[in-house]
């Protein structure tokens, strides 16, 4: 799958606010085998967010966190733009989502807070731990969150427990060789898909390095494919060490 991630809120983009949320869901997705496969951080205009929104809806293999924009102030554009996107049809009011509001606020629900009630038609709600106003999500893998982190954390976590109900991190072994990748890539074009390879090339004093990382689902394939690669640099006669050692003073020349 495809994993989008939109943060929205021109606050991040003028650095009124610090972002949270890319460390945040990033990290949430690693621990459980998945990773992020792209980011935008836009501001708070309508035409840009639907946009972005489209070219996620466009992608049949995409999930999408968005974070932000699904308040009642005017420039809480998410909801609105989100049935657009999403389902074509103009919000409407969903009777659950307003129950919670009223529980939660009583007569101050009026006459401003009981617009969070208006969803996209077809919603799914999502938990809020802190005031009880629901996120919530669309066809099982668009998922609209607060912008506030302790809000949105947890309702992100819910959707990824129901996403990804028996996930597990990847399993993931490292080397650092110590040559340019250029030597390395004859053998990294024989990796297949199945396999989750980077190749990350650094300056270690004056000496190329490339640190290597292959990951996977399946423990067996990974370490077959680790060996693969010793056996290559055995025969090309390429020194490497276990791990990310890029930063190692052991293994640079002194610097100039």
């Amino acid at each position: 799958m495809h994993v989008y991630q939109v943060i929205i809120g021109s606050e991040i983009l003028n650095r009124r606010r610090a972002d949270r949320h890319f460390d945040f869901l990033s990290e949430a997705l690693l621990q459980r085998g998945e990773k992020l496969y792209a980011t935008f951080i836009v501001e708070d205009d309508k035409p840009l967010i639907e946009r972005v929104f489209t070219l996620i809806k466009e992608d049949p293999q995409s999930v999408m966190f968005s974070f932000g924009g699904i308040g009642s102030t005017p420039d809480d554009l998410t909801r609105e733009i989100a049935a657009k996107v999403f389902t074509g049809r103009p919000l409407v009011v969903h009777e659950e989502a307003k129950k919670r509001i009223l529980e939660q606020f009583g007569e101050e629900a009026y006459p401003h807070r009981i617009h969070m009630a208006e969803l996209p038609e077809g919603a799914d709600l999502l938990d809020n731990p802190v005031n009880n106003v629901p996120g919530f999500s669309l066809q099982g893998r668009f998922f609209f969150v607060p912008g506030f982190p302790k809000m949105a954390h947890p309702m992100v976590r819910q959707a990824l427990d129901s996403l990804l109900p028996d996930a597990r991190p990847l399993y993931r072994r490292t080397f650092t060789a110590l040559t340019s990748e250029n030597d390395l890539i004859e053998m990294m074009q024989q990796v297949p898909d199945t396999i989750d390879l980077s190749s990350l090339p650094a300056f270690c004093g004056s000496r190329r390095i490339a640190v290597i990382s292959l990951g996977g689902k399946e423990r067996p394939l990974v370490d077959e494919w680790y060996e693969r690669f010793e056996e290559f640099m055995r025969e090309k006669k390429i020194d490497w060490v276990e791990g990310d050692r890029h930063d190692d003073p052991d293994l640079c020349d002194p610097e100039d």
